[in-house]
C-alpha cells in the first residue's frame, strides 16, 4: 500500500473507514474526517494482523490494501465500541 503514495492512503482509507461505519452503524457519529482516519489507521491495524498471520501484505495491489484497510477499521471500532460501551462510538 505504500506505492499508492498519501493521496491513494486517502482516498482508500477514507471509503474504507466509511464502509466500516456504515457496517458497524456508527456513522452518525462521524464526520468525514474521521472516517478517513479511521480507515488509514484500519488498515495499518489490518496490515500489521495479516503479517502476524505470516500474509505477504506488499504485494497485494488495490482491491487487497481496500479490503485489508476496511477489515482493519471494522475491528477498531469493534474494540472502540468496547471499550467505551455499546452505545458510543468514536467522539
Amino acid at each position: 500500500m505504500l506505492g499508492l503514495g498519501i493521496l491513494g492512503w486517502i482516498i482508500i482509507g477514507g471509503l474504507a473507514g466509511w464502509i466500516a461505519s456504515k457496517l458497524m452503524k456508527t456513522d452518525a457519529q462521524q464526520g468525514i474526517l474521521l472516517n478517513i482516519v479511521v480507515g488509514i489507521i484500519g488498515g495499518l491495524l489490518g496490515g500489521f494482523l495479516l503479517k502476524l498471520l505470516g500474509t505477504d501484505v506488499e504485494g497485494g495491489g488495490l482491491w487487497f490494501s481496500f479490503f485489508t484497510c476496511l477489515g482493519g477499521a471494522v475491528i477498531l471500532l469493534f474494540l472502540v465500541r468496547l471499550v467505551t460501551g455499546r452505545n458510543r462510538a468514536l467522539r
